[in-house]
């Protein structure tokens, strides 16, 4: 990034701290904001120093299908003393060389992530994943799913009901019949 010798900051913003700079066929979005709650510049009335001061800077690539990657950088530049903040040229700089390099771990990242993810390979059972040939079971020994877990939890939900039909005992928690409650 080139800076502006000719303004404090490196480049021209505005009056609110923002400014929209391209480079390298991106659009930068760039915001100088000091950390204060006040909108009158000066020492906190309880430290007596000067808000420390932002610089953050953020651009996006759109891709298709709405797909959209960002890269976001921030610079906080301290005050020295009781001084306030002076405009340095490099932050800006350094706030965009952050947001190139938040672009680019965002970017291995979503490389990552679609090199796992398989398209669906409609067997219908949202796995996924493609089978590798020779390790499905031979027809004649497989078994039917729908049968087999139907028959288990039917044998299940029996032996549940029989072990809680012997086992169980009444105990009541109710206060409504106590004397004492009432």
């Amino acid at each position: 990034m080139d800076i502006d010798p000719t303004q404090p900051w490196g480049l021209a913003i505005d009056y609110a701290g923002r400014a929209t700079l391209t480079e390298s066929g991106h659009t930068i979005h760039v915001n100088v904001s000091d950390t204060s709650l006040s909108s009158v510049i000066g020492p906190d009335s309880i430290s007596g120093a000067y808000s420390p001061v932002n610089v953050t800077a953020q651009f996006t690539e759109t891709g298709e299908y709405g797909a959209v990657l960002r890269g976001t950088g921030r610079i906080t530049i301290m005050p020295v003393g009781a001084d306030p903040v002076a405009p340095d040229p490099t932050a800006v700089q350094r706030a965009v060389a952050a947001a190139l390099t938040d672009f680019e771990t965002n970017s291995a990242a979503y490389v990552a992530l679609c090199a796992r993810w398989q398209p669906d390979d409609g067997a219908g059972d949202g796995d996924g994943t493609t089978p590798d040939p020779g390790t499905e079971p031979a027809p004649d020994t497989e078994s039917d799913p729908e049968t087999t877990a139907g028959t288990t939890a039917e044998t299940s939900t029996k032996a549940s009901a029989e072990t809680d039909t012997a086992t169980s005992t009444s105990t009541s928690t109710s206060t409504d019949g106590d004397p004492a409650m009432v």
